[in-house]
């Protein structure tokens, strides 16, 4: 049985973790701070997919992925008797009449690739608890996206490997000279500063992300996308509303730019105009400068790996990302594509989109 240590416990850790466990693996997961304590334990969740036009082996992966996680969670849940919150509820937008002819050829373009497996609809009736303002009357929905409850999830991935025998140890540091190998990194913006400094070139860097939980009891109706706003209702009667995208700011704690979004939200969905706001969050998500997840051996360490960047997709992409870094690490099969493909100091630098 393969003996291997994960440091990091977000969502791409513990998944990976997890994946590892339920083949067989002795895993040990170690934590710096807590599970979720970085960019995985926010308020929103949505697993959303791109827009199906301009396929590309990116959208590919991440629609496998979507189309993979019921059955991925499921198995979590059952595991460890942690509910992850996870239900595929789908999405939907307010859309401009002007925009009806482009919007159909997304239409169509979903029906092509997505397989059959899920639609997208363009509606001038639509039925949901929350329904964005349309100056129009013309709204685009779809039944391919879901929801996790970020912090669900990550509990849920910890009981799963826990109840298959795996460790978590939380409030540890992990030095890649002492970490007993094979060691797979998934530490986020840190891990990405790290691979910076050791490749000697820009890997990526942290952008700033902050969300708001609202009291407001609408567990199976499709969440919003309006402009950059997510608005996803989850299972506890909450809604998760957000987030900002922040290159350059001066601190990592929640600020005012959380109330403009929460006063749009408000906008988007005046259902949600006297909700009460439960919480607030800020975190510090790591993009890479590919925009796409990093995995693979990291160059110039023998028995060191990587599973980072997943910026906004992390979750979506989480079994995907899983399945690819077991593959490598426990049977040497090398299944990651060029585009995630983490590259050495000397190779040339990952730049597709």
């Amino acid at each position: 049985m393969a003996s291997i240590t994960v440091i990091g416990a977000g969502i791409a850790g513990l998944s990976v973790a997890w994946e590892l466990t339920r083949r067989g693996a002795s895993v040990r997961v170690v934590e710096a701070d807590r599970i979720g304590a970085g960019s995985s334990g926010g308020t929103v969740g949505a697993l959303a997919p791109h827009a199906p036009e301009s396929w590309n082996l990116k959208k590919q992966l991440q629609l496998d992925s979507l189309l993979g996680a019921a059955s991925f969670w499921d198995e979590v849940a059952q595991a460890g008797g942690v509910d992850p919150g996870y239900a595929r509820t789908g999405r939907i937008q307010a859309v401009a009449l002007a925009d009806l002819d482009k919007l159909r050829a997304r239409v169509d373009g979903a029906a092509r690739h997505w397989q059959g497996a899920a639609r997208m609809w363009l509606t001038q009736a639509p039925e949901a608890a929350l329904i964005p303002r349309s100056e129009d009357g013309w709204w685009l929905m779809d039944d391919l996206t879901a929801r996790l409850s970020p912090r669900q999830a990550g509990a849920a991935l910890a009981a799963a490997i826990r109840a298959k025998g795996g460790e978590i140890a939380t409030g540890q540091h992990a030095t890649p000279d002492a970490v007993a190998t094979p060691a797979i990194w998934a530490t986020g913006t840190p891990g990405l500063e790290m691979l910076s400094c050791d490749l000697g070139r820009k890997i990526g860097q942290g952008v700033k992300g902050q969300s708001a939980s609202l009291r407001f009891p609408a567990p199976d109706t499709p969440q919003v996308y309006a402009e950059g706003l997510h608005i996803v209702p989850h299972a506890d009667g909450t809604v998760g509303v957000g987030s900002t995208s922040e290159n350059q700011y001066e601190h990592t704690g929640v600020d005012t730019l959380l109330d403009d979004v929460i006063t749009n939200a408000r906008a988007t969905c005046p259902e949600l105009k006297d909700a009460e706001v439960l919480s607030c969050w800020a975190g510090i998500r790591p993009r890479a400068r590919s925009r796409a997840p990093l995995l693979g051996a990291w160059p110039g360490r023998a028995g060191h790996f990587v599973a980072n960047g997943g910026f906004k997709i992390g979750f979506g992409m989480a079994p995907v990302m899983a399945r690819m870094t077991a593959d490598l690490v426990l049977e040497g099969r090398d299944t990651i594509p060029d585009l995630f493909r983490l590259q050495g100091s000397g190779d040339t630098p990952i730049t597709a989109g």
